[in-house]
């Protein structure tokens, strides 16, 4: 992987102080994808049985098959790398990952993905969450565990999010919780590594509300606050794609946010994007999407219920591409509920941890209020992913 100065541009951050550590983590990235490509797998997940698959290797074919991910995670033995074998097709299935040390790793065909799917939204998911909370309960991947591997696959929320958009407010039909998560990093997930892989959803895509996951060269869509949470997320080399809504928008209008993080005031980052690209499908208007806005999640403290004061955000962009969708100001505001129960807290990106370092594209730097990664904090980020990447070494 490569970064450094290619990752924060020509800020000065003391290279020579770290270039030994970045041989250093080259050489133990290397041993890391040697490991990961090793061909020995513990179960392979098919609808048909592997004797009858054609172009099959025996690397899957001699291994315990079993129709569905679900059970494939099911028969895991108690410890020790689980990997898990997936054969193309779609799964229509809501997971959940509780068990260390797993990998789910995808057989790619023909430029297709395996598939895993599925279609709760907030509105009917809390029956699915431990604490009956619709949001996390939507999601159609849970990973609650430490050190999961994803690779080559296509996780998808496939709700409907764009005919309930469409319809009026009073409409009998319409949905009105339709946060629908993609991928849910639970709060005792930790060391979550996703690669080359597509993760689509609309709202709330990806819910980051664990500890630390490493996003290589993969795609993540969706429209409103699609990347959110308060763990620690890094994005290299990324698509983040930012999809059309279904209701009716006035010229000028914003109409989604890329990130809603909720970091805590005590985590010095949150959510950062390196070498990675912000793009639209078709029909996202130019000036339409903010690079993100701040969620304070109402929170019950000891004298009421009320946003949580210490989730201050941070989302950080550098070296990424972006193109016209991205908004002149960058950054937007999110209203919180004040200590009187009202929606009435406005939070503001001054009051945030947002920045860039070296945007490029038609949706780059246009005003004062998009700051700059500050050089002291370029110096701190470095030294952070030094640390960050090097736990990644199952």
């Amino acid at each position: 992987m490569v970064w450094g100065r290619r990752s924060l541009g020509q800020v000065n951050v003391g290279w020579s102080r770290v270039a030994q550590f970045v041989l250093v983590i080259a050489v133990m990235l290397v041993g890391v994808d040697l490991a990961r490509a090793e061909p020995a797998y513990h179960a392979l997940v098919s609808p048909v049985p592997a004797s009858e698959l054609t172009e099959i290797s025996d690397q899957y074919r001699n291994v315990p098959r079993y129709e569905s991910v679900t059970k494939a995670l099911a028969a895991a033995p108690k410890a020790g790398r689980y990997r898990v074998a997936i054969w193309p097709g779609d799964y229509y299935e809501k997971i959940t990952i509780q068990r260390d040390s797993v990998s789910l790793i995808g057989i790619p065909a023909k430029d297709a993905l395996p598939r895993i799917h599925f279609d709760a939204y907030a509105g009917m998911a809390s029956q699915y969450h431990r604490d009956e909370w619709g949001t996390p309960g939507s999601a159609t991947v849970t990973v609650n565990a430490r050190g999961t591997v994803l690779s080559n696959l296509h996780i998808e929320n496939s709700f409907d999010f764009l005919a309930n958009d469409a319809r009026p407010k009073d409409h009998p039909n319409r949905v009105r919780h339709s946060q629908a998560v993609a991928l849910l990093l639970d709060i005792d997930s930790d060391l979550t590594y996703v690669e080359h892989s597509r993760i689509d959803g609309f709202q709330d895509t990806v819910f980051a509300d664990g500890g630390r996951s490493y996003f290589y060269q993969s795609l993540v869509s969706g429209n409103v606050d699609f990347i959110f949470g308060d763990g620690v997320a890094v994005f290299e080399q990324c698509e983040i794609v930012s999809r059309v809504r279904g209701k009716h928008f006035d010229a000028g209008d914003i109409q989604g946010h890329v990130t809603a993080p909720s970091t805590n005031i005590q985590q010095p980052f949150g959510l950062v994007f390196l070498d990675s690209k912000l793009i639209r499908e078709a029909g996202v208007p130019d000036q339409s999407t903010s690079l993100g806005r701040p969620w304070h999640p109402t929170t019950t403290f000891s004298d009421g219920r009320y946003a949580d004061p210490d989730a201050i955000g941070s989302a950080i962009y550098v070296n990424t591409w972006m193109d016209a969708h991205i908004t002149p100001d960058g950054w937007a505001s999110m209203s919180g509920t004040a200590r009187d129960g009202t929606k009435s807290r406005v939070f503001t990106p001054a009051e945030s941890r947002f920045y860039e370092s070296h945007s490029a594209g038609p949706g780059a730097l246009q005003s004062s209020g998009r700051r700059t990664l500050p050089d002291d904090n370029a110096q701190e980020l470095e030294a952070f992913l030094v640390r960050f990447k090097s736990e990644f070494d199952f």
